[in-house]
């Protein structure tokens, strides 16, 4: 095989992998023979697709394969033979066939919110409904997915496990919920496409900071969203982070890949579409009826970051405000942590360095290097030299990001 073809085989696989895995979930009704149907189809798009060409429609080949690896498996398999009747699987064969072979984005497209709203199931608590989502059916690497709820890979993996048992036992069925429950699983469905945002927006590993593709994924989710579910307050208040966090995208990174802080950025930079569409968005949130939005909120301080002509006239002693209504509203380390940061832009950093303290005294946040590399650029303010350079040695040492770690290295020299 050519480098050239491997090389547009692999980019098939990493930008169609989640929506195949989706779909194949949907169609089986099991993760794990839906993750074994989706390693086949891969390795027969390998093998075939050099000799015979790449197929109009990629997606749909995967599926097709897939699900034709996995009904030859479980025909393979007594156990399996046992526990799933032939008939049910020819009659999903047949169904989906007619799906499989419609080229419409509209089939296959939603599939991975679909088997969002389902992950999100009242049978599992909160975090095992995102965490499952964010790996299985959005493709977030186990570690992405401890970094979001600041745990050991270990803990997440396990806790993984038990999340897959509990709703393949629960029987829950592989379908979006109807309608009129949608609104009961917005919150974990919003906490995902949260999740699957932040990590493009910063990588949990690797040499680059933002992973376009999936910040693209999540703001096509939240669109998709705010149709199912025009005027939610929750969806257009984390649709307006997104773009106005995403606007600045290409001001966050220099030539040579290494991170350009807030501060330092050339706003001219700036997607200003993008902004005018997250202010809209913005503003329809905060006054939409019923409780205000955690993601409202923050999409607030953004836009007040985004309209600030530069750094000077950056308004923080309404972001400091803004963050205290958020910490009323979800008293997170990590919500704490930037509120201490836009604290030391007002009172100093004195304030702030007591407030870090005090959250990490509280231990849950011990490995999170970005806790570490506040109270490092803290103490840095306050000449504390040495205790300062520590506080980066142990940002250092718990960053997996190689711009990050880039930085951090580059503010120890400096020191």
């Amino acid at each position: 095989m050519s480098a050239s073809a491997s090389g547009k085989i692999e980019d098939v696989f990493r930008r169609e992998a989640g929506r195949v895995l989706a779909t194949l979930i949907r169609l089986l009704g099991d993760f794990d023979l839906a993750e074994e149907a989706q390693q086949d189809a891969f390795a027969a798009a390998m093998e075939q697709w050099p000799a015979q060409g790449m197929p109009d429609n990629p997606r749909a080949w995967l599926i097709s394969a897939g699900r034709n690896k996995a009904i030859d498996r479980i025909r393979r398999d007594v156990f399996f033979r046992e526990r799933i009747f032939d008939r049910e699987l020819a009659a999903a064969q047949v169904d989906a066939a007619a799906e499989i072979d419609e080229s419409d984005e509209a089939i296959f497209g939603d599939d991975r919110l679909r088997l969002i709203f389902t992950c999100c199931h009242p049978a599992l608590n909160e975090e095992a409904q995102i965490a499952l989502t964010l790996r299985e059916v959005c493709g977030l690497s186990t570690q992405a997915v401890a970094r979001a709820f600041l745990v050991g890979e270990e803990t997440m993996a396990q806790r993984l496990v038990r999340a897959k048992r509990k709703i393949r036992d629960a029987g829950i069925p592989y379908e979006t919920p109807d309608p009129s429950v949608l609104d009961q699983r917005i919150d974990g469905v919003l906490a995902v496409v949260y999740g699957v945002f932040t990590e493009g927006y910063a990588a949990t590993t690797g040499t680059q900071l933002i992973d376009v593709e999936l910040c693209a994924e999540a703001i096509r989710l939240g669109k998709l969203l705010d149709t199912l579910l025009p005027d939610n307050a929750g969806v257009m208040g984390l649709l307006a982070l997104m773009l106005l966090h995403d606007a600045r995208r290409s001001s966050r990174v220099s030539d040579a890949g290494d991170v350009v802080l807030l501060d330092d950025q050339d706003r001219s930079q700036w997607d200003r579409n993008e902004i005018s569409e997250g202010l809209a968005l913005v503003d329809r949130s905060l006054t939409a009826r019923g409780q205000v939005s955690t993601y409202a909120v923050q999409a607030a301080i953004a836009a007040l970051h985004v309209r600030a002509r530069d750094k000077q006239a950056t308004d923080w002693p309404q972001i400091v405000g803004l963050y205290e209504v958020l910490l009323r509203l979800q008293p997170t380390p990590v919500i704490e942590l930037n509120h201490a940061v836009a604290v030391s832009m007002v009172d100093g950093a004195a304030r702030a360095l007591n407030l870090v303290d005090s959250l990490a005294a509280r231990g849950r946040v011990t490995q999170y290097h970005l806790l570490h590399a506040a109270r490092g650029r803290f103490l840095q303010q306050l000449g504390c030299r040495e205790e300062a350079r520590e506080a980066y040695g142990k940002a250092l040492e718990t960053a997996t990001l190689e711009p990050e770690r880039r930085f951090l290295a580059a503010r120890i020299a400096a020191i």
